[in-house]
């Protein structure tokens, strides 16, 4: 194997650790919010269904592998200058306790890189349409499933009272949070194996664009163990700080949220989990009353993921370009 496919896998790992780091939010916010399950406990479970997740198809890789840019038009240098970017901004964002899009960051640093590389027309227009739409139609699903889900269990379930509310969801949201953890793992670590994959190609070490399985293996490892170690912040303020959440809350938006992104695994789309459970959570929030949500904290997280793609697309180009001269 040559040098610098080992150097794209162990950044590939990184980011894949970085991605799990940030996206733990997404599998289990709702969860630890509503006190259903310990945050170790939840941690754990997120992390086992990552894994398991990462096994359900190779469409959304495939996608990723090629709808950027063809294998044949790049060099694996550019490969290197897109991990590197979206793996430093992953980790900055976590830090700070800002849930983004790992996806954004992937898909932009990846096209500034192929535009430093080779300039705008070697990028794959109509794939980078289709990756486009599902990452900005997938959020308004989302946010549409969660308001309608909700609004269906407050018709059927709504004369409870709140402690056997409390007590049926919290047993379902068990299985709702599993399934949301499922649903990250089959789309987000797809997206890096899909790079790795279109290493390979280019370098010559793969004829096609079908996924090894050791790809597979070692994706699926690395997104567990970020999910593992759990993004603190981030949790806290998807799960906290932008609405109070009670089980039947949790399990509305989960649910609403792994059925949208199991869809568009299916499909080969990938999408932004973590733009589609907060939109989920925003729905869920907005059958209560429209202030129930904290608009002002959802407004700064909508900020990031519109800052996301283009500040990673120009610091892909800029480290693309040193890597190039270098």
């Amino acid at each position: 194997m040559h040098e610098i496919i080992l150097i794209i896998v162990v950044l590939a790992i990184l980011f894949d650790i970085s991605n799990g780091w940030n996206d733990s939010a997404n599998a289990i916010a709702t969860v630890v919010s509503t006190r259903v399950l310990s945050p170790l406990k939840a941690v754990a479970l997120a992390a086992s269904m990552n894994v398991a997740g990462a096994f359900f198809s190779t469409a959304v890789a495939k996608t990723i592998g090629e709808g950027v840019v063809s294998p044949d038009s790049v060099t694996n240098t550019v490969v290197v200058a897109a991990l590197v970017t979206s793996f430093l901004w992953n980790g900055v964002m976590t830090r700070l306790g800002m849930p983004i899009s790992c996806s954004h960051a992937l898909i932009g640093a990846l096209m500034g890189s192929c535009v430093a590389y080779g300039g705008l027309e070697i990028l794959n227009l109509v794939g980078i349409k289709k990756i486009f739409l599902s990452l900005l139609i997938s959020p308004v699903i989302g946010l549409t499933l969660g308001y309608v889900v909700m609004k269906l269990l407050l018709r059927y379930f709504g004369s409870f009272s709140p402690g056997f509310l409390n007590q049926i969801f919290g047993r379902l949201q068990l299985i709702s949070s599993a399934v949301m953890a499922f649903s990250h793992g089959s789309n987000d670590a797809q997206k890096v194996m899909g790079i790795i994959t279109l290493a390979l190609v280019s370098d010559g070490l793969l004829t096609s664009l079908e996924v090894p399985f050791w790809v597979i293996l070692t994706c699926a490892l690395a997104m567990g163990l970020g999910t593992a170690l759990g993004g603190w912040r981030v949790i806290r303020t998807l799960g906290v700080n932008m609405l109070k959440l009670e089980p039947v809350h949790g399990f509305a938006a989960e649910t609403s949220a792994a059925l949208t992104i199991l869809v568009s695994s299916h499909y080969g789309m990938p999408v932004s989990t973590t733009h589609v459970i907060a939109t989920s959570i925003m729905g869920v929030g907005s059958t209560r009353r429209f202030s129930a949500v904290r608009w002002g904290l959802a407004g700064k997280i909508v900020m990031a993921w519109v800052f996301t793609l283009p500040t990673c697309f120009a610091a892909g180009w800029v480290i693309a370009g040193l890597l190039i001269r270098m």
